[in-house]
């Protein structure tokens, strides 16, 4: 009987060895990467919301932010001689930040400035912008090739993409600017029309 207790004690010592070394150079990792990626997509978007005012989600997506990273970093200390977890790490960082801006742009938070100066007649472009509802204050202004006329409209980031499309069907080289806007008191925006249920179920009908 003590022969047979020696003779299974090898291959059970070898069989957690094997298991130790695989969660060291592939799970561990892995772990690593994720959590990289979701502290630094949080905290992307933790200054992204610092940066247009919204102070209420900056300490929220601080907190998870915070507890995540000490997770990653103390898995990280726990030995650094793990060139796999560490690569992880720094690939996890460098994804987060990608997801981190896509996530931003997907959602298309908060206002925008936009300043256009046409290089052409803006007559078609104004009639155009007030159609859609942008509102808009037109200026006269003094270029370096003469006068020009300068657009300036706050709208929506999310509106951002269907305004310089209009700009560049009816002014295609015209010059014009972008900036991220912190708080906007009053003004006129773009009112996006609500669709009615019973027309959508009038169409499906047809």
């Amino acid at each position: 009987m003590t022969v047979l207790a020696i003779q299974y004690s090898i291959p059970l010592q070898k069989k957690s060895t094997m298991d130790f070394q695989w969660y060291e150079w592939v799970l561990l990792p892995l772990l690593i990467f994720f959590a990289r990626i979701a502290d630094q997509t949080v905290g992307s978007l933790r200054l992204i919301f610092l940066a247009r005012g919204m102070k209420l989600w900056v300490p929220i997506l601080g907190f998870f932010e915070v507890i995540i990273w000490l997770l990653a970093v103390g898995q990280i200390i726990g030995d650094l001689t793990n060139f796999v977890a560490i690569f992880a790490y720094g690939a996890g960082f460098a994804a987060g930040n990608f997801i981190g801006m896509v996530i931003d742009d997907k959602l298309s938070i908060g206002t925008v400035i936009v300043r256009v100066v046409p290089k052409k007649d803006v007559t078609e472009l104004i009639a155009h912008l007030t159609s859609q509802n942008f509102g808009l204050t037109i200026m006269d202004a003094e270029g370096a090739r003469g006068p020009v006329k300068i657009i300036f409209s706050i709208i929506k980031r999310k509106d951002l993409r269907t305004f310089l499309d209009s700009v560049h069907q009816f002014n295609p080289n015209a010059f014009y600017t972008v900036e991220d806007v912190r708080a906007v008191s009053d003004g006129v925006f773009r009112s996006r029309p609500k669709r009615s249920v019973f027309a959508f179920n009038s169409r499906l009908s047809k």
